[in-house]
């Protein structure tokens, strides 16, 4: 996926390919050809320079796969909680148990303990930002079993790992790194399948060398190649899936995916909690999503808004907000993020003991449940346990695919006495968008602009290939002012 090689190395370099041959500079003047040179060098420029950051996002994404693992290991005191075939007490005793351990600062959620989990009591604390203090207590006893700085629901480790996938620990700057790599790797994956089709095309049993290697090559770039492109062709849609929904979150283009929401009025609703009936606090914002409250409330109120919400069908796993203030109802959310997942929300009066207002996930626009189903999957939650293995396989299918990418490169190097080189020169002659037929330019400009507008990572990076390609190019021309134009692709190392 990182690089696309040419052809098969041998004593007086590599032979030019199909799609090398149609690039080849001719006479002088412009001659048009297609778009597989172009798609060749880019395939190449975008591998070789933005790989480095799509395996920091792969290495540090396969660390976040296993963080259900990990917690269970670190907080297992913190989380689990056993039954031993006693019934859970009432949730208000747990929160006031809660309460009692942590006095300061302002109850935010509750989310109850079921299927061998600790209840969650949440309290925001102003110096803390957008992190909390959760308090986790046994269902079982009521007894407080420890406390932890929590990041909307996710303990420090896991908080950690978010942190060092996203943006390194170095903050907004840092984000830049996901976005880029996420921005790219759309690109280099549809490039990618686009040159292994044109490669096969006309071949016998292609289907069959799309998606294998070709065993039977011989060692060197070939078999290389076969290894790359295929294990490429089978990650493809999982790789695409992981670049949108990184991107929807992303610095830039997540801003602008944002907008678009809006726009289209896609965005999840918002679940009023006002008892007058006019709009009140959004009980769905956060990173992870799930209600935001804070006021000082009764916690034997929990049990009565518990009792309303589950009569009106909010089963599983569920989060539970006080009112904003005198004048908002309680919320409750559904949180079963695991397929099928469990949306609904209900806002509730307990002195009347009714519903004033209730969100269904049924009801949510398509983008808004696709954005939501692509966050969870992303974040390996969506299937359980084969959603971390999905995304472990990706994360190492890319890794192979890159190494693959660069060995590519390294195996193309000139080797003859007179020209050695470290690695292979770029497989097309410089100049392949101009030659593109003049409707294409015409055509592809204005959508080359438009993803730039919408990714503008992508943009400048991609501006930042085209500039140092026309560098190059003229530092080697000054360095050869003799040289006449070839009138057949360069070695590689040229």
């Amino acid at each position: 996926m990182s690089v696309t090689s040419a052809a098969t190395t041998g004593p007086a370099g590599p032979a030019p390919t199909s799609d090398e041959a149609s690039a080849a500079p001719g006479p002088p003047g412009r001659r048009a050809y297609g778009w597989g040179p172009l798609l060749l060098r880019l395939h190449f420029y975008a591998g070789v320079l933005v790989a480095p950051f799509l395996v920091v996002a792969a290495l540090t994404g396969l660390a976040y796969t296993i963080t259900p693992q990990l917690d269970a290991m670190v907080y297992g005191t913190e989380l689990r909680a056993e039954s031993d075939g006693r019934s859970a007490r009432p949730v208000s005793e747990q929160v006031a148990a809660a309460v009692a351990a942590h006095p300061e600062g302002t109850l935010a959620t509750v989310t109850p303990g079921e299927q061998g989990k600790t209840t969650e009591v949440v309290f925001d604390m102003p110096d803390l930002g957008e992190k909390q203090h959760t308090v986790y207590v046994d269902p079982y006893t009521g007894q407080v079993k420890g406390q932890l700085t929590t990041w909307f629901g996710s303990t420090p480790l896991q908080t950690w790992l978010d942190d060092l996938h996203r943006n390194l620990h170095l903050g907004a700057v840092g984000r830049h790194y996901s976005e880029l790599a996420a921005s790219w790797l759309w690109i280099i994956a549809l490039g990618g399948l686009a040159l292994w089709w044109r490669r096969q095309r006309g071949s016998r049993g292609r289907a069959r060398r799309l998606l294998l290697p070709d065993l039977a090559a011989r060692k060197g770039v070939r078999r290389t190649r076969g290894w790359h492109a295929s294990t490429g062709v089978w990650l493809l849609v999982g790789l695409l899936i992981l670049s949108a929904t990184g991107l929807t979150w992303s610095r830039y283009a997540g801003a602008h995916f944002g907008s678009a929401l809006d726009t289209l009025d896609a965005r999840r609703p918002v679940l009023s909690t006002a008892l007058t009936g006019a709009p009140g606090p959004d009980s769905g914002s956060g990173h992870h999503g799930g209600p935001t409250g804070g006021t000082s409330v009764d916690p034997a109120t929990v049990d009565e808004v518990l009792r309303v919400a589950r009569a009106e069908g909010l089963d599983g796993p569920v989060e539970v907000g006080p009112p904003a203030d005198a004048s908002s109802a309680w919320a409750v959310t559904q949180v079963d993020d695991v397929w099928p997942v469990r949306k609904d929300a209900v806002a509730v009066d307990p002195a009347a003991g009714t519903v004033v207002s209730r969100n269904d996930y049924a009801d949510w626009p398509v983008l808004a449940k696709l954005s939501s189903l692509g966050v969870q999957a992303h974040m390996g939650v969506l299937f359980g346990p084969a959603n971390q293995i999905l995304l472990a396989v990706l994360a190492l299918g890319l890794l192979c695919v890159i190494f693959w990418g660069y060995r590519m490169w390294w195996q193309r190097r000139p080797t003859r006495g007179d020209r050695r080189a470290v690695v292979g020169a770029p497989p097309v002659a410089r100049g392949a968008w101009w030659r593109l037929p003049a409707w294409a330019i015409v055509v592809g400009l204005p959508v080359v602009f438009l993803l730039g507008w919408a990714m503008p990572l992508f943009g400048v990076t991609l501006l930042g290939f085209l500039v140092v390609d026309l560098v190059v190019a003229a530092a080697r021309r000054r360095r050869r002012p003799d040289t006449p134009i070839p009138t057949s692709p360069a070695p590689a190392g040229s």
